[in-house]
């Protein structure tokens, strides 16, 4: 049997490209989706099921839910409750969630090295702007959770060469109408009005592509439009 490579999955854009496209690489691919129990986290499996049923196929391993609460660690944090979230004129460092990443890779890390997987691969692009997002930071993660396990998991990131318009044009043949990115759904809708809505709509429109998303609010004019090269899937 072929090895199998672990995708750090959330059903957004740019993991659900990463994953179709590991698979048209002919590579067996787990799917590993953590559940802490955020705002918009209900929406968000829901859709992520559903694109994973629409590309299934021999090489997609059966989805694996991990849970990772953090309801104690952000308390009354807009994430948890849903209040004051970030609206599409709100700078890209407001939907920062302090220490997500490390959190996210520490659970998936451990979950590969007890079943015997050798990569987890993350949907980090080129310009993602934050520091828990470089080269850097993997590197030396990955040689400490490599210790504090005694194994190796590589950590690669195969979209960390591309901008967000290339990523974008990577899944034109996908079903992108079942991914979703929305910190404030309605009725399973994308809101509309929210910081990462307005990056979802961007990285279609900068990309020439047709936004087949369902929103349940038209956007309020904002003075400039959301760079797509800070999206963050």
């Amino acid at each position: 049997m072929k090895p199998t490579v672990a995708v750090l999955f959330s059903g957004g854009l740019d993991s659900s490209i990463l994953l179709a496209h590991l698979l048209r690489q002919q590579q067996r691919v787990q799917p590993l989706y953590v559940d802490s129990q955020l705002h918009w986290q209900g929406a968000e499996r829901r859709q992520a099921e559903l694109f994973l049923r629409a590309v299934q196929g021999p090489d997609l391993e059966p989805l694996v839910v991990l849970s990772l609460p953090l309801a104690d660690l952000y308390a009354d944090h807009w994430s948890v409750t849903g209040r004051g979230i970030p609206g599409a004129d709100e700078a890209d460092e407001e939907v920062y969630l302090p220490g997500r990443n490390p959190l996210l890779i520490v659970k998936t890390h451990i979950w590969c090295r007890l079943h015997g997987v050798a990569q987890l691969a993350l949907g980090s692009l080129k310009n993602n702007p934050f520091a828990d997002a470089t080269g850097d930071f993997f590197q030396a993660f990955e040689a400490a959770m490599d210790r504090a396990v005694s194994g190796h998991v590589q950590l690669v990131r195969p979209l960390s060469q591309y901008d967000k318009q290339q990523v974008m044009r990577l899944g034109t043949h996908l079903p992108l109408e079942l991914t979703f990115s929305c910190l404030n759904p309605s009725d399973g809708l994308h809101c509309g009005r929210c910081n990462k809505c307005a990056e979802r709509r961007e990285a279609f429109r900068s990309s020439g592509l047709t936004d087949p998303t369902s929103y349940r609010a038209a956007p309020r004019p904002i003075a400039l439009s959301k760079d797509p090269a800070r999206c963050i899937e």
